[in-house]
C-alpha cells in the first residue's frame, strides 16, 4: 500500500474542519523526514511546507529566528537528533519569541528523559522516527482546529464596494468610509484597490504610490508574512492603510489559484475591517473576493444605465450562488429631483435600497481636485450620512465616536 492510499480518503482539511492548511517550517530536519513531509502535504493537503532551516548553517539560534520572521509558521518541526542540547535551546527560543507557533520535536530517541527535555523546552508534540502518519494527522488537526477557533473569535470583516459603472463615486465613498472607520471609530482598517487599470484610491487619499501594488502581493502569497505585507502598505494620517492599485495599466496576469482567499484570510487576522474597492467588472478576481467577503455594497446612482447594470449584476451574482442577503444596494447622490425615484429604482431591482448618500457632488469634486479637506462638507448631509453608515457597522459596544476638533471629516483631509 502506497503512502497516499494509506492516508485514506477521509483525511482532508474539510473532514477535520481545519480550514486552510497549516504552515510548517523544518529546523535541522534530515532529507528522509523532509521527503516524508512533502508526501504527507501532497496527499492530505493538511500542511503547507514553507521552508527548511538550520541544516547547513547548523543550529544558529539568531539565524533561525531571523529566517522565521516576525510572523512565524503554524508549526516548527525541530529535529533533536543532530544536536539535542542545541535543539532544546532553539525550541525554547522559538516558543518564547513566537508564542503562536507550535513547536514539534522529532527524534528517534524514546527515553522518557529525552521526551521530558523536549516538553520542557516548549515542544507541544513529540514525534518518534519514523513518524507515524496517524499521529501526525491528529497533531496537525489539533493545531488547525485551535487556529480556526482563534480566527473565528478575532475575524475581521471584509466589505466589498463595487460601482454599477464608472462614475458612480465608489472610490470616493470607500476612501471616506475607511477614513471614518479609522479616525472617528478607532478601527484598524485596510483598503485594497483592485483596479488593475488606473485605480484612484491613492490619489484620493493624496498618497504617493510606491513601486509595489496589490497584484504583486496576490502573485506572491507564498511569501506572505507581516514583514512582506508591510512593504505594500501606505498609511494615511487618518489611520487608514492602503494597498494601492498599479500605477497606470498593467498587462493581465492570471493570479495563482486561491491567492485572493488566502490573502483575505491573512488580513482578517490583522485588521478590524478590510475594504475592497472593486472595478465594475465581473472577472475572476472580483468574484473570488465577493465569494469571501462578508458584505458587498453595489454603489449606484439614479440613472437608467446604472440601474440596468445593477439588475445585470444581481442576476449574475444569483447565477453564481452569491447569497442575496450578502448584497446591499447603496444609492449615491440621492436627490428628490432625480429623474428616477427611489420607489422606481427599488421596483426595477426588486430589492430595497440599503443606504442613501445625499447629493453634494460639486463640493465633493472640488475637494478631490484641490486636496482640501472636507472642511466644506464637515457639516453637510453627505458627511452625516457617511458617519451614520460607518457608525452602524464599526462602533465598538459602549464606545463613543471620536470628534475631530475641526469637526466631522475635516481631519481626514487636513494632513
Amino acid at each position: 500500500m502506497g503512502f497516499k492510499d494509506s492516508v485514506g480518503t477521509q483525511t482532508t482539511r474539510e473532514s477535520l474542519y481545519m480550514g486552510e492548511p497549516v504552515s510548517v517550517v523544518g529546523v535541522a530536519t534530515d532529507d528522509e523526514i523532509w521527503r516524508f513531509l512533502e508526501l504527507f502535504a501532497e496527499s492530505t493537503g493538511l500542511i503547507q511546507l514553507r521552508s527548511r532551516t538550520g541544516d547547513r548553517r547548523g543550529l544558529d539560534q539568531d539565524a533561525i529566528l531571523e529566517h522565521l520572521g516576525n510572523s512565524g509558521p503554524d508549526i516548527c518541526l525541530v529535529d533533536f537528533d543532530k544536536d539535542r542540547r542545541a535543539a532544546a535551546m532553539i525550541a525554547e527560543r522559538i516558543h518564547t519569541a513566537l508564542p503562536e507557533t507550535a513547536v514539534f520535536a522529532v527524534s528517534a530517541q524514546t527515553q522518557p528523559e529525552v521526551i521530558l527535555e523536549a516538553m520542557r523546552s516548549g515542544c507541544g508534540e513529540y514525534l518518534v522516527k519514523p513518524i507515524d502518519r496517524e499521529q501526525l494527522i491528529k497533531a496537525v488537526a489539533r493545531i488547525g482546529s485551535r487556529r480556526r477557533d482563534k480566527q473565528e473569535q478575532s475575524r475581521g470583516q471584509v466589505l466589498a464596494f463595487m460601482g454599477a459603472k464608472g462614475g458612480c463615486g465608489t472610490t470616493t465613498l470607500v476612501t471616506q468610509f475607511g477614513a471614518l472607520l479609522s479616525s472617528s471609530l478607532s478601527r484598524n482598517t485596510l483598503l485594497l484597490d483592485l483596479h488593475a487599470d488606473f485605480g484612484d484610491a491613492a490619489l484620493y487619499l493624496k498618497l504617493t504610490k510606491t513601486g509595489f501594488h496589490l497584484f504583486d502581493l496576490l502573485e506572491n502569497t507564498e511569501r506572505l508574512d507581516e514583514d512582506f505585507l508591510q512593504s505594500f502598505i501606505m498609511k494615511h494620517s487618518s489611520g487608514l492603510q492602503l494597498i494601492p492599485a498599479p500605477e497606470g495599466s498593467v498587462a493581465h496576469r492570471d493570479l495563482p489559484s486561491g491567492s485572493v482567499s488566502h490573502t483575505l484570510g491573512f488580513l482578517r487576522q490583522r485588521y478590524d475591517f478590510v475594504l475592497a474597492d472593486l472595478p465594475p467588472s465581473l472577472n475572476a478576481e472580483n468574484l473570488a473576493l465577493i465569494n469571501d467577503c462578508d458584505q458587498l455594497y453595489l454603489i449606484t446612482v439614479a440613472e437608467v444605465s446604472a440601474i440596468r447594470n445593477v439588475v445585470r449584476q444581481l442576476e449574475y451574482f444569483a447565477e453564481k450562488d452569491i447569497p442575496k442577503d450578502k448584497i446591499r444596494v447603496v444609492l449615491n447622490r440621492q436627490d428628490k429631483k432625480n429623474v428616477l425615484s427611489d420607489a422606481q429604482i427599488e421596483k426595477a431591482l426588486q430589492q430595497k435600497i440599503y443606504w442613501r448618500v445625499p447629493n453634494h457632488y460639486p463640493q465633493v469634486v472640488k475637494t478631490i481636485h484641490e486636496g482640501d479637506p472636507i472642511a466644506q462638507l464637515s457639516t453637510s448631509e453627505v458627511t452625516r450620512s457617511l458617519e451614520a453608515w460607518a457608525d452602524s457597522i464599526g462602533r465598538k459596544p459602549g464606545a463613543e465616536v471620536k470628534k475631530e476638533k475641526s469637526g466631522g471629516l475635516r481631519g481626514f483631509w487636513n494632513r
